[in-house]
């Protein structure tokens, strides 16, 4: 069963956010088990975004979440943020296109 973890977050650094994802894609390449990325921005509040992770299992994330380079990562981001970033962990239970 694939797995979806979301980080909601609010920055007026949106375009350094991008530039840090884009170097940890890089730098994670082989290693992250990330199957699809997608980062979306409230309509509303242009502060506030939210990135979901695809990842063919719970297991293939935590093995994600666990390497050196995605702690840097997380670090880097919490001090690019407006607050706390909030992650939330969910099964797919239906996918279709």
């Amino acid at each position: 069963m694939s797995f979806v973890q979301i980080l909601e977050f609010d920055t007026k650094k949106s375009g350094e956010i991008q530039s840090l994802m884009n170097e940890w894609r890089v730098e994670m390449s082989g290693k992250s088990m990330v199957r699809h990325e997608v980062v979306a921005r409230d309509r509303t509040l242009p502060d506030h975004y939210v990135a979901i992770m695809e990842f063919p299992s719970w297991e293939d994330a935590q093995r994600t979440s666990k390497l050196a380079e995605t702690g840097r990562f997380a670090a880097k981001m919490a001090e690019l943020c407006d607050g706390p970033v909030k992650f939330v962990d969910y099964d797919v239970i239906r996918d279709e296109s």
